[in-house]
């Protein structure tokens, strides 16, 4: 009997530990509540989200000023510059340029970059825009002359390649 009483008392001390576990409970609860009002302010992410839209928007009209203002400079240059006769890139009609003495994948991919995508503007572009390209892409392409190109290019364009083929076995590099 003894025994029994003694398993009782052991119920007892469970029972005990209950307020001590509400109690740490309801001290959580508190303790979150405090500081997501300190850190966690919804207040504060709804005024950062609208300043965000707001400067977002602010953006985007910059960006599509600059685009008409970028496009009305560019067609006065192109009004006063004798480099930038060419017309605007067409590359709807893309020819291979490699048929060019002096003009290998990379100078092409080089042209096509600028622009320059058939025969015909390449016969158009003027030696010093060539020349340009060429002194921007790096020291690689600086010992490239562009002297001849226009001229082959015109007789590719032309489909004079028997008279393309005589002329570039006396060449050396496209000059």
């Amino acid at each position: 009997m003894l025994v029994l009483i003694q398993s009782n008392y052991d119920c007892d001390g469970f029972s005990s530990w209950i307020p001590w576990l509400f109690g740490a409970f309801i001290l959580g609860i508190i303790l979150g509540w405090l500081l997501s009002k300190i850190f966690g302010s919804n207040d504060n992410n709804d005024s950062l989200q609208s300043r965000y839209n707001s400067l977002q928007a602010e953006l985007d009209a910059c960006r599509k000023n600059s685009k008409k203002t970028t496009l009305a400079g560019a067609s006065s240059f192109a009004a006063t510059s004798k480099e930038a006769i060419t017309p605007i890139a067409d590359d709807s009609v893309k020819d291979n340029l490699t048929k060019v003495e002096g003009i290998g994948p990379k100078i092409q991919g080089l042209l096509n970059k600028d622009g320059i995508w058939s025969w015909k503007q390449l016969s158009e572009t003027p030696e010093k825009r060539l020349q340009r390209i060429l002194n921007d892409a790096g020291p690689a392409y600086t010992i490239h002359k562009p002297k001849t190109w226009a001229k082959q290019a015109l007789m590719c364009h032309n489909g004079e390649w028997e008279k393309l083929k005589n002329w570039q076995n006396q060449l050396k590099g496209g000059v």
